[in-house]
């Protein structure tokens, strides 16, 4: 069984409140599991609840702010991927060029 923690549970630790929770369900920026009508975050989300829950109440950026860091975050890392991908073929190519070279 994966290791879980419930939206009560969170919202007690966190000092948040519960609308900010539902809120980032709502949106998108968390994934929940439900059962019995009790809503649970997986442990494996809980540093993306702990980054958007510190940037909402110690850096006071509103819900719509955080969707927007946080798409661009992903896109930096999309793009960050394929800069990789291009230099490790660029690379290739230059090593098969440095084969084919002759003096």
């Amino acid at each position: 069984m994966n290791e879980r923690i419930s939206r009560e549970e969170l919202v007690k630790i966190y000092n948040i409140e519960v609308t900010f929770f539902d809120e980032l369900v709502a949106s998108g920026l968390l994934n929940i599991h439900t059962e019995n009508e009790i809503r649970y975050l997986m442990y494996e989300d809980l540093p993306s609840f702990e980054r958007f829950t510190n940037w909402h109440y110690d850096l006071e950026i509103n819900l719509p702010g955080l969707e927007v860091i946080h798409d661009m975050l992903n896109k930096m890392e999309e793009l960050r991927q394929k800069n990789r991908e291009l230099m490790k073929k660029l690379s290739m190519i230059a090593k098969y060029d440095e084969g084919n070279v002759r003096e």
